[in-house]
Formats: structure tokens, sequence, C-alpha cells
């Protein structure tokens, strides 16, 4: 790996750190609890197309490992590790496949993210009765993957300049 990739990674997993915590810090009312934009998932997509899979996947590791110890703890690690493990690799699987745009991509990440949590919440919870929100979530991993997808697209963008 070149000096100039191992700087990208770092500014990207710092960038995705931060991005984690400024997400955290907001607080907007959303309808299902615990609801969130996805901000951090905009650099993973950007790592995806600017690099491979392999450093995507190191990047959005480190990001999860790192803010579970931070900011979130043990309990909520779960939840973004299922979630951003399961987007990860729908978006790197349709990405080298099948050849999706960065905005379908990521909103295919935004629906993945947030059938892993729930699929988490279920198992933790032992109800299964929480699929109830799917529905809820799958649109709303519609419109926040739309929007990461747009900004992924427009900073990708620039940076091959």
């Amino acid at each position: 790996m070149d000096t100039k990739k191992i700087a990208y990674c770092g500014l990207l997993t710092t960038v995705a750190l931060l991005l984690s915590y400024v997400e955290r810090m907001l607080a907007i009312p959303m309808l299902v609890p615990g609801m969130k934009l996805g901000l951090a998932n905009v650099v993973v997509l950007i790592a995806l197309y600017l690099f491979d899979s392999k450093t995507a996947f190191c990047i959005s590791i480190l990001r999860i490992l790192m803010s579970g110890i931070l900011f979130t703890g043990f309990a909520s690690f779960f939840y973004s590790a299922a979630g951003a493990l399961l987007s990860f690799f729908v978006m790197s699987f349709l990405k080298n496949h099948f050849r999706f745009s960065t905005i379908a991509v990521s909103i295919s990440g935004g629906i993945s993210h947030n059938i892993g949590q729930i699929i988490i919440a279920c198992i933790v919870v032992e109800n299964m009765g929480l699929f109830y929100y799917l529905p809820f979530l799958v649109i709303l991993g519609i419109a926040t993957g739309f929007f990461t997808g747009i900004v992924g697209e427009k900073t990708i963008y620039y940076l091959n300049r």
C-alpha cells in the first residue's frame, strides 16, 4: 500500500468517526426510535468507489470499533455492526457485480443497514413483532440512502479531479 492510500484511509476513517459522533449529537425527531441519517456511510461509499472493497471494509470496521469504544458502548455496538456489515456487503456486491450507480448502491446500503439492525433487535429482545417497523425503515432507508448517495457521488467526482 502506498503512502497516499494510507493517508487517504486514515483521513476517511477519521471523517467517518467524526460523522458518527456528529450524528449521535444531532437530535432529529424520527418516526422510528433510534433512526439516524447514516452520515458515516458516505465515507464507506466513497472508499468503495475510490479504492476497493477490502479497503472500504477496513475503514468500515475501524469506524464501527472506534465508535463503539468511544461513543456508544457495548450494547449499541451490535446494532451498529450488524447494520454496517450487512450494508457494506450489499453495497460491495452491487457495485462489483452489477455496476449499479452510486446512488442506487447507497440506497441499497441504507435499506440493508436498517434490515440488519432490525434483525439484531428482534434477536436481542426476542420479539419478532419488531418487524412491524420494517416498512418504515425501508422508506427511511431509501430517503437517507438517496441523500448519502448524492453526497458520496459529488464527493467522489471532486476527489477524482
